[in-house]
This record gives structure tokens, C-alpha cells and sequence, in this order.
């Protein structure tokens, strides 16, 4: 069987990892033989990068700067595990990939371009992603949940998150217009008001084909 190379991606709070969990035990059900990796983070230079990056009440840096730090921990994954784990027949499940920079860090049109010339560079044609899958979910909903979840586990709110709502609105735009151009390799899936269970169900039925 062809190994796959699939991203969750989303909005803080869109339930990424959970996600991400309910994929890899699906796929071992199906005699796949998936790896689960996070970005930033996984490598030991991902996860140095991570700490800082995502550092709540650090100081503003240019969109370009977190980029590029971005993309070193992403070329790190590419080169030790992803690569590896897919000439060796493996799955791939990640979350988050290059969609994640642009919607993020490429707000700006001069950056999203900036961050497309980093993909081609870092990245390549020949690790994209067979499947990206952006979780959908209005900016109020996703506060709440963060919410729920600092308060259940005692986090406190990431360098990213903290940014607010009017940031995570541009997020969120950032995710539609990725998944506007590129309908072909990307699904689109509104999670608003939905279980874990079935946004997993959605999750599925959607990779049927390509897992096939």
C-alpha cells in the first residue's frame, strides 16, 4: 500500500490533537502503520524552537523571523522522520504543516509570498502533503475551548494564542482562502457545534478514497 503524508490543520482550539490521536488508532485498525508527529516540535531542534516560538508574553517579532524559525523546525521533521517514515512505507499524520505559516505568518501578501518561496525551498514538490484537512471553527468557539482547556489542565494561553480575537480572525481567513485555492488537496470541514466522534466520522469518509 502507498504510504500517505496527511495534515490536520485549524485554528487554535479546533481539536487538532485529538484528532490527530483518533486518525493514527483508525489507521492501525486498517493494517496501516501510522507515525504521529507535531509542529513545531517532535525533532529535539523542533521542540528547542517550539519552546521559543510559542513562549506567552515574549516580544513581537516581524512575520518573516517566525517563519523562518518555523521553517527550520519544519525542514528538521522533513529530513529526520518524515522522509524516513515514508520510504519506509509508513503514514504520516501531522499537525500542522505550511498552511499553518501562512495563515499564521502570511497574513500579509509580501509574506504569504515570502513563506510560498520558504515551501519551494524547504519543503519541495516532492513532500507535499497528499491531504491537508482544515478544521473549521468560528473564533468564539475556539476561545471558549481554549478557555475550557486552561482551566482544566492549569495552561496558560501560548505566545500564539494570546494574541487574541482579532489575530485569530485573520487565522481563520488565512485557513479559507488556503483551502479556496487549493480545493483539489484540501478538505474543508465546519467542526463548529460537532463531537470528537463525529468529526472523526467526517475525517474518514473523507481520506476512503485515497486510502484506498
Amino acid at each position: 500500500m502507498t504510504a500517505r503524508f496527511l495534515v490536520l490543520e485549524g485554528v487554535d482550539g479546533s481539536g487538532k490533537t485529538t484528532q490527530a490521536n483518533a486518525l493514527v488508532a483508525w489507521l492501525r485498525t486498517l493494517g496501516r502503520d501510522p507515525v504521529h508527529f507535531r509542529e513545531p516540535g517532535t525533532t529535539p531542534l523542533g521542540e528547542r524552537l517550539r519552546k521559543i516560538l510559542l513562549e506567552p508574553g515574549r516580544e513581537s517579532w516581524h512575520p518573516r523571523s517566525e517563519a523562518l524559525l518555523f521553517f527550520a523546525a519544519r525542514r528538521e521533521l522533513l529530513h529526520c522522520l518524515v522522509q524516513p517514515a515514508l520510504q519506509a512505507g509508513r503514514d504520516v499524520v501531522c499537525e500542522r504543516f505550511t498552511p499553518s505559516s501562512l495563515a499564521y505568518q502570511g497574513q500579509a501578501d509580501a509574506d504569504a509570498d515570502f513563506i510560498l518561496d520558504l515551501d519551494h525551498l524547504v519543503v519541495g514538490p516532492e513532500l507535499q502533503p497528499d491531504r491537508v484537512i482544515v478544521l473549521d471553527l468560528p473564533v468564539s468557539e475556539s476561545l471558549q475551548r481554549l478557555g475550557l482547556r486552561n482551566a482544566k489542565t492549569g495552561k496558560a494561553m501560548d505566545g500564539m494564542e494570546e494574541r487574541g480575537s482579532d489575530f485569530l480572525r485573520a487565522v481563520r481567513k488565512g485557513y479559507l482562502r488556503y483551502a479556496a485555492a487549493r480545493e483539489q488537496q484540501t478538505a474543508l470541514m465546519d467542526v463548529s457545534g460537532m463531537t470528537a466522534e463525529q468529526v472523526q466520522s467526517q475525517i474518514r469518509a473523507d481520506l476512503q478514497e485515497l486510502l484506498a
